[in-house]
């Protein structure tokens, strides 16, 4: 199955006195990068979830945000004499710096001091926090389900563009080929006549140095590699599709490789026609190459 790199989940939970919200989002990447915002009070809760995440995403840039608060009557707030003590000492520090360099800071307040981590605690905040962890864990399987849905559903949309684009490239390399045999003969002609002008013109000519320039020549003028490998490239581009998995990758590559032999056939055309189809081709191969980026 192919899968896409855009991807949305969120939701509620709670348990006993808590309460929490996921959301869980993922746009295209290199690689997976997995970013997390979560309550680092609960153990083991960031590298379980990593685990999660990596089940069900193999490429992306994944950002996963999970808020717990409680919901009972918890005993009020206290400070935390010695990380106040700490936190205080560093401000202190920091004003006295900045004064000896001349530098004017706002005057500290305490709703600053107090925002930071650690100066005051929950006294009712439980020490244990295993049956928490237990069932954030068993809530986000939902989450991670639900996310890997949507990528899967995003996944069959781009197998579906893809197909099309697919579609008209093979019709366009069918055309190519069409416009290719057919202009055999003219240029057959042009040769021939410009070989005429060069004979007029040279009183002798190296036999074996002119067979290296014909032969340099009708390579130039013939496509018929390019058209083979385009139709090549079709097949692998399908069998890619068809197989499914995490291949983005080897689509981007593919990508490059049909870039390069339309843009070869453009250069050798030698007819207007050709040209014009070897454009629109490479069209349809950069709108492919965008659909291929956020496949995982």
């Amino acid at each position: 199955m192919i899968t896409s790199m855009t991807g949305f989940a969120s939701g509620r939970g709670t348990f006993e006195s808590y309460a929490w919200q996921w959301e869980m989002r993922s746009v295209n990447g290199r690689g997976l990068d997995v970013r997390m915002r979560v309550p680092d009070w609960i153990q083991g809760l960031e590298t379980s979830l990593r685990g999660q995440v990596a089940s069900v995403a193999k490429r992306g840039n994944v950002t996963l945000s999970l808020r717990v608060t409680r919901t009972d009557d918890v005993s009020e707030l206290t400070l935390n004499a010695t990380n106040l003590a700490a936190v205080l000492a560093a401000v202190e520090q920091v004003e006295a710096e900045a004064m000896q360099q001349g530098v004017s800071l706002a005057p500290s307040r305490a709703t600053d001091v107090l925002a930071v981590r650690g100066v005051l605690d929950a006294g009712g905040q439980d020490t244990d926090t295993g049956p928490l962890l237990a069932a954030l864990q068993a809530d986000f399987r939902a989450i991670a389900t639900s996310f890997a849905d949507m990528r899967a559903k995003e996944g069959r949309a781009l197998v579906h563009i893809l197909n099309q684009q697919l579609n008209d490239v093979a019709q366009m390399v069918e055309t190519a080929a069409e416009l290719a045999a057919a202009r055999k003969p003219k240029v057959a002609e042009t040769l021939n006549a410009n070989l005429e002008k060069v004979l007029g013109t040279i009183d002798q000519v190296d036999p074996d140095r002119l067979a290296q320039e014909l032969a340099m020549l009708a390579v130039k003028a013939d496509v018929t590699e390019e058209i083979d490998r385009l139709k090549a490239h079709v097949g692998s581009a399908r069998a890619l599709l068809d197989a499914g998995g995490p291949v983005g990758r080897k689509l981007d590559f593919l990508m490059q490789e049909f870039n390069r032999e339309a843009n070869t056939l453009c250069s050798k055309s030698q007819s207007t026609e050709l040209t014009a189809v070897g454009l629109d081709l490479k069209a349809v191969i950069d709108q492919m190459r965008e659909q291929v980026q956020n496949v995982e």
